[in-house]
């Protein structure tokens, strides 16, 4: 993908955001990214939150697990499905860009403060 016409977006890793869509819906509780996968196609932005779509993988026997095991895990979801979290006003945000000096900043559009 051309870097000119790279999208861009307002969640970020160790943001805190809320899940507004989904199984694991709770707009109250805000929940830490992991990770965010950007492919080259923008409309597959997915993104790892903690504690958020919890899976189970079976593995099979190796060496370091001779009998094979269970594990959950934290699967990724897509990025239209979080919002924001913002700590002063207590609730999901929607953001907007100011450029400063220093480059773009995030700031919510309830509180008025920006987001770190």
């Amino acid at each position: 993908m051309k870097k000119r016409f790279k999208p861009k977006f307002n969640i970020k890793k160790g943001d805190n955001v809320v899940v507004i869509a989904g199984d694991d819906k709770d707009l109250n509780s805000p929940h830490k990214v992991i990770a965010i996968n950007t492919n080259e196609n923008p409309d597959k932005v997915r993104v790892l939150v903690e504690g958020v779509n919890i899976v189970t993988k079976h593995l099979k026997p190796n060496a370091q697990y001779p009998q094979g095991s269970i594990v959950k895990e934290e699967a990724p979801v897509h990025i239209s499905n979080l919002m924001l979290w913002d700590e002063k006003a207590k609730a999901p945000v929607k953001i907007r860009r100011e450029r400063t000096e220093t480059g773009f900043v995030r700031i919510s559009k309830k509180s008025g403060e920006a987001i770190k």
